[in-house]
């Protein structure tokens, strides 16, 4: 009963914070924490009635290490399915790296405490220190990332910026189609008209800047030309936001805007409208299912990078206690 209580006050205080301000990440470690003390207390109360349900974790536990495996080899699946659909590059490649780092970890930290060197098994004890910090923020991110991009615009936007990607040939690829698609639904959806500003400048294998092509786009699909300012000038999130809101002020607009992305990256554009000061929600539009891996991961790294000060500081108490615990193990040797 005292984690249910647990579990609903942490509900209650999350509903509060998502009011107060949704664009927050704190609200998503929240969220969790209070998702998992109902499911814990909720599972502690079934057993004393249905006292067979405990044994319900036990095979949830034992098969962990399958699920670890599977975990692994979706993933590298999925990295081969990213190289030979979109390219080599670097982001592309994470979810190969993260499913080859789920088998090679476990066994790195075996060999580790296997040499019963203390200096090797508090280096595997910092491993695993470390590795489970990660998953554990990246859980919050991926749990409270998907909650935000099922989430309906908390008003209606006196603005629209669509951020811009990559475009082929002058062309407005599927992602990106997506999200000016997204943006067409939201506008005729709203009354007054909003202003639609496309946003995205020229990149060195781009024949002409994003926002250019989007808008043409946008003209194509009914969009009026009066309801339509293009931004050419972006090279990222942050000036996709900053550039179309200047864009919009310009315009004598002056209520919140409404960020249209793929769902992936709505969380983190939430975050960056926030630290930029102006009032602001974001939406996501649909991305396909085999780009979306990747895709979650290089937020999720881009957001620890944002973070970087803070996470380094979250794990130093982990260095810190690997390191007493193999100056004690030479202690008593």
């Amino acid at each position: 009963m005292i984690l249910l209580g647990v579990g609903v006050l942490s509900l209650a205080l999350f509903v509060f914070m998502y009011r107060r301000d949704r664009r927050r990440l704190r609200n998503g470690f929240v969220m969790v924490f209070a998702a998992l003390c109902l499911v814990l207390g909720a599972a502690d109360l079934l057993s004393t009635w249905f006292p067979w349900t405990a044994y319900v974790w036990l095979v949830l536990i034992l098969l962990t290490p399958l699920a670890v495996v599977v975990l692994g080899g979706y993933l590298v699946a999925n990295g081969v399915t990213m190289w030979r659909l979109e390219g080599r590059s670097l982001g592309n490649l994470l979810s190969l790296a993260a499913g080859v780092l789920v088998f090679v970890l476990p066994v790195l930290a075996v060999f580790l405490v296997a040499t019963a060197e203390p200096t090797a098994t508090g280096l595997a004890l910092l491993l695993f220190f470390l590795s489970s910090y990660v998953g554990g923020v990246f859980v919050v991110f991926l749990a409270y990332a998907l909650a935000y991009a099922r989430m309906k615009p908390a008003f209606a936007p006196d603005a629209i910026v669509v951020l811009g990607s990559r475009i082929i040939n002058g062309k407005v690829p599927p992602l990106l189609r997506a999200r000016l698609d997204r943006a067409l639904e939201l506008y005729r959806a709203t009354e007054p008209r909003p202003l639609v500003i496309p946003s995205g400048g020229q990149g060195p294998d781009e024949s002409e800047p994003e926002g250019e092509a989007m808008g043409a786009y946008l003209l194509g699909q009914g969009l009026p030309a009066e309801d339509l300012v293009v931004e050419d000038r972006a090279v990222n999130t942050e000036q996709n936001l900053r550039f179309g809101r200047a864009l919009q002020l310009e315009a004598g607009r002056t209520g919140p805007l409404i960020a249209v992305t793929n769902d992936y990256h709505v969380l983190r554009s939430a975050m960056l409208t926030r630290k930029l000061g102006f009032p602001a929600d974001v939406v996501g539009a649909k991305t396909a299912r085999y780009y979306r891996p990747s895709a979650f991961l290089r937020e999720f790294v881009a957001v620890l990078s944002e973070h970087k000060w803070l996470n380094a500081l979250a794990c130093l108490p982990f260095l810190a206690l690997s390191v007493l615990l193999v100056i004690y193990a030479y202690s008593v040797r």
